[in-house]
């Protein structure tokens, strides 16, 4: 399991597994007296215990199983040969629709080159955008689940984020080389202090700049005092904070409120999503200040 270090998980319970997979444990606990298809260690107290290679069989069975294959014929198959065919499964342009499951077997195995091909087969049929609203957004989502259950390991999330954050920059990057068709606002997106989950606002910065706009990108951990430093050199400013576990419910307030009395005017604006903004009291908001419930609602508005 995990220790204190936060070292990689290397031993899984058949929740850990069901958690990864989907299979429901039981049907799991089947197709092993069924089928013979993961060989758990016990410990002493008749608990099954399973190890990373049994997790990647499963992982594979899932990906066939999900496929069409019924599992009967799966367990059919020499071991050896059940890489080797969801490999030719993921290669196939239909394969996009496994492409969490297959991410999170990359994640597990800390497999880059899985990673990279999947991607790369992704956007061969649809945009970045797509990509990360149908994959990555569902994928991250999952990942939080994982990581809050301890069936993934820091690592694992550290991983994984940073090769979707690659992704995010280098499209980014494209679209800051493009003169910004719309003029009338600029949108500084910022995290608070201590809020270290950035993929969500790396996201609508990108989104922003789709939609023609300047974006000033500050990142995290960011003093309200030195957001008003932006009010020097813009006329017309939205700031966009994204709230997913700072300031915490008991604080989130008071910090909403500062930011009113520090920032908000006729040209200034205040946008908040994340999940912590449903601890937000909005008893006489103006129209200035903005809460958002998801992404797509935030893309909208823009």
């Amino acid at each position: 399991m995990i220790n204190n270090k936060g070292d990689v998980k290397s031993v899984f319970s058949i929740k850990d597994l069901e958690n990864l997979s989907g299979i429901k444990a039981h049907t799991i606990r089947i197709w092993e007296k069924r089928y013979n298809i993961l060989e758990p260690v016990r410990t002493d107290t008749n608990i099954r215990l399973y190890n990373l290679i049994s997790l990647q069989k499963l992982l594979n069975i899932t990906l066939l199983y999900d496929y069409g294959y019924k599992i009967s014929r799966i367990a059919s198959y020499p071991e050896d040969e059940i890489p080797v065919l969801v490999r030719e499964i993921i290669s196939e342009k239909s394969a996009k629709n496994h492409a969490i499951t297959t991410f999170k077997m990359a994640m597990m195995n800390f497999d880059q080159e899985l990673f990279f091909t999947t991607y790369a087969q992704l956007l061969s049929e649809k945009s970045f955008k797509e990509v990360f609203y149908q994959v990555f957004i569902p994928l991250m989502t999952e990942m939080g689940l994982l990581w809050h259950s301890h069936t993934i390991s820091p690592a694992h999330e550290h991983f994984i984020s940073y090769l979707i954050k690659q992704k995010l920059l280098i499209n980014t990057e494209k679209l800051q080389l493009l003169r910004p068709s719309k003029t009338d606002k600029v949108f500084v997106l910022s995290l608070p202090m201590n809020e270290v989950h950035e993929l969500g606002l790396m996201y609508l910065n990108y989104e922003t700049l789709l939609k023609g706009y300047k974006t000033i990108y500050l990142g995290e951990s960011m003093p309200i005092e030195n957001l008003v430093d932006l009010k020097k050199h813009f006329e017309s400013i939205v700031f966009v904070s994204y709230l997913t576990v700072q300031p915490d419910k008991d604080s989130i307030n008071d910090y909403v409120n500062k930011m009113i009395v520090e920032l908000v005017d006729e040209n200034t604006e205040l946008w908040y999503i994340g999940k912590m903004v449903e601890f937000i009291q909005q008893d006489g908001f103006s129209d200035k200040i903005k809460i958002f419930k998801s992404i797509t609602e935030l893309v909208d508005q823009i």
